[in-house]
């Protein structure tokens, strides 16, 4: 039997739906944070941002709170880069995507690395961010003394590829500013790491929040190599389609699909947003109707979405509270800047809101 073809709409408003941007949800921001399998995070508050685009009535104090108490952290986590997650999943998924990490780090620093003992040098780090929590600028004297006439910037991104060191708070709380202070995450959480990396179950998890999708897609997403083996043992579980260029879509048995034209509202996102970053074919993302349609091939960019789509830029000034916005869509803009001084209170509670598209 030939398997159905879904369209760039079709894709998006999936899409759309598993992430919680058609209609926001009524839930814990903890599940929402375990529902999207942790959320992008080297800018300390971009999760905030995420979360208020995806949560009816979120207050960032109630993020701030799990950070606290210790029920989500931040770690560098899928693609080697800092990801916020719960304490539970930081625990299951670290050991999973610990191979990736370890390849993109010690890639990158290959000939500074050559030949130290990287067990060793693990060892020490834990030694030292155990006994006390510690910046990555503290700790280069110490790595520096055992292993002179190395880089300095080699070491401790080795470290943190090596060990499971979460950021601590401050950092990432809402409303501080404050540097990385590091420890690893089994003594922050008081709990051991997992010991079964197998993927299985990270990957069900992608596909319910991030399908359908392909192999690539999921590839881009966990950065994990011999995903061919893993799909094939994983088929009987999940159910495929086709896009429209013929490559196979894989998805969960009861993976939201909604109507390819179901409304979609204004929704603004944060400069690292997993919407963006977690697909290898982008296209769901851009209107087919924009003939110059917004480029984001770094995803690094502050983007809102207009129909579902990628419309555009925006850039909050919370002192002033003031939101520009930069179309490049030509999507009705129904209900934009609405949506923008609601996410200027969220920035910028208590300042006259103003929006302005530049």
């Amino acid at each position: 039997m030939t398997a159905e073809v879904l369209d760039n709409r079709a894709l998006n408003r999936a899409l759309l739906a598993r992430q919680h941007l058609l209609e926001r949800a009524r839930m814990p921001a903890l599940d929402l944070v375990e529902h999207l399998v942790g959320m992008q995070a080297q800018v300390p508050h971009d999760p905030y941002v995420a979360l208020w685009s995806r949560l009816e009535d979120f207050d960032p104090a109630e993020l701030s709170e799990l950070l606290a108490d210790r029920k989500a952290v931040r770690l560098t986590m899928m693609r080697a880069t800092v990801h916020l997650v719960s304490a539970r999943d930081c625990l299951a998924l670290r050991p999973v995507v610990a191979s990736v990490i370890t390849r993109v780090v010690l890639s990158q620093f290959r000939r500074q690395l050559d030949g130290i003992d990287l067990d060793e040098l693990a060892a020490l780090a834990r030694k030292l961010v155990e006994e006390r929590p510690q910046t990555a600028a503290e700790l280069r004297p110490a790595l520096l003394e055992r292993f002179p006439g190395r880089g300095a910037v080699a070491l401790t991104a080795a470290v943190a590829a090596l060990v499971p060191l979460v950021q601590i708070p401050p950092r990432g709380l809402w409303g501080r500013g404050a540097r990385p202070v590091l420890t690893s995450a089994e003594t922050w959480l008081g709990a051991p790491l997992a010991e079964d990396d197998t993927p299985d179950a990270m990957i069900l998890r992608y596909l319910t929040a991030f399908g359908p999708a392909t192999t690539a897609d999921i590839r881009t997403w966990c950065g994990l190599s011999g995903l061919r083996a893993v799909v094939d043992r994983l088929r009987p579980r999940l159910r495929s389609f086709r896009t429209e260029d013929g490559k196979e879509l894989l998805d969960v048995p009861d993976g939201l699909l909604p109507d390819p034209f179901t409304p979609a509202p204004p929704r603004f996102l944060p400069e690292y947003d997993n919407l963006v970053l977690s697909h290898a074919d982008r296209t769901r993302m851009l209107h087919p109707e924009d003939r110059e349609p917004l480029s984001f091939a770094d995803g690094f960019v502050r983007i809102f979405l207009l129909d579902g789509f990628a419309a555009g830029t925006w850039k909050a000034d919370a002192k002033e509270g003031t939101l520009d916005l930069r179309l490049a869509s030509r999507a009705p803009t129904d209900g934009l800047e609405e949506e923008g001084a609601r996410l200027l209170a969220l920035l910028a509670p208590g300042a006259p809101p103003t929006v302005r598209v530049v």
